[in-house]
């Protein structure tokens, strides 16, 4: 634990707000006699079901009712700072909405198209990153691509991140195919800035704001991730983690992994 305080000491001595792109998010290391590639705790304790998100409880009670009752809608808006589960939920819904034996509105993980979903092997859960991919091409694009049926799932579900980075040529050619898609077709907006997406794409869609996690409670998921992984922090250190991660579960596991890493070496 006294490795642990001095890692802390190095990541917030250096700076008043870790820099997070210094963290990488994956390296190999030698173990065993081979290669092992390690995967980032983000990563590896990225939820698979709604009851796993922490912190947005009204978000994920209302995705599932929808689901289970079959009355969800064709496009939704994910707003929120980073970290707080836009992405996550949007990919356990693509997966509960096309999964063969769904549980009270969550995914099973076990069905083909589940497991498809997950590893990338079924091809009708599209993520696009609209930072790289903002032009009216890439939408003009989605638009000839959305009009095809789903191949093994029920419906194709379109995952926009960052959407306020599209022009706004972009958007016009996006703004028919939001209001009037296929009966297949489900459209998930993620972004950080939704003060940056016009009125006409947000109001077709339906809004959900994802808040800042409370530090009380990236505690406590911070300590469960600590004792899976076999390590130890004390209170305070788990208290420091949580509060550079400023609200994001994601930074805050971000900050934990450099810390056991530190800490570790």
């Amino acid at each position: 634990q006294a490795g642990n305080r001095a890692a802390l000491s190095s990541i917030c001595g250096c700076r008043s707000q870790p820099d997070f792109r210094m963290i990488k998010a994956v390296f190999y290391y030698s173990g065993g006699g081979e290669n092992r590639m390690y995967q980032a705790l983000y990563r590896k304790y990225r939820p698979a079901v709604f009851g796993d998100v922490i912190g947005q409880e009204p978000v994920t009670k209302t995705l599932k009712n929808q689901i289970k009752n079959a009355t969800f809608a064709h496009a939704y808006l994910f707003t929120g700072t980073r970290g707080t589960g836009k992405t996550t939920c949007a990919r356990i819904f693509a997966k509960a909405i096309n999964c063969l034996s769904p549980v009270d509105g969550e995914p099973c993980g076990e069905c083909e198209v589940c497991r498809g979903i997950t590893d990338g092997s079924v091809t009708d859960v599209i993520e696009i990153d609209a930072a790289t991919n903002s032009g009216v091409d890439s939408v003009r694009e989605l638009r000839e691509e959305v009009a095809f049926s789903p191949v093994l799932a029920k419906y194709k579900v379109y995952i926009i991140d960052e959407v306020h980075m599209l022009s706004p040529a972009a958007y016009n050619a996006l703004l028919k195919t939001i209001e009037e898609p296929p009966s297949h077709a489900v459209f998930i907006l993620a972004t950080t800035e939704v003060n940056k997406v016009p009125s006409t794409i947000a109001s077709r869609c339906q809004r959900f704001d994802f808040r800042r996690v409370n530090v009380g409670t990236l505690v406590e998921h911070l300590k469960k991730v600590v004792a899976s992984e076999g390590a130890e922090m004390d209170d305070e250190s788990l208290l420091t983690v949580a509060r550079l991660g400023d609200g994001s579960v994601r930074d805050s596991l971000s900050v934990l992994d450099k810390v056991i890493g530190l800490s570790s070496a």
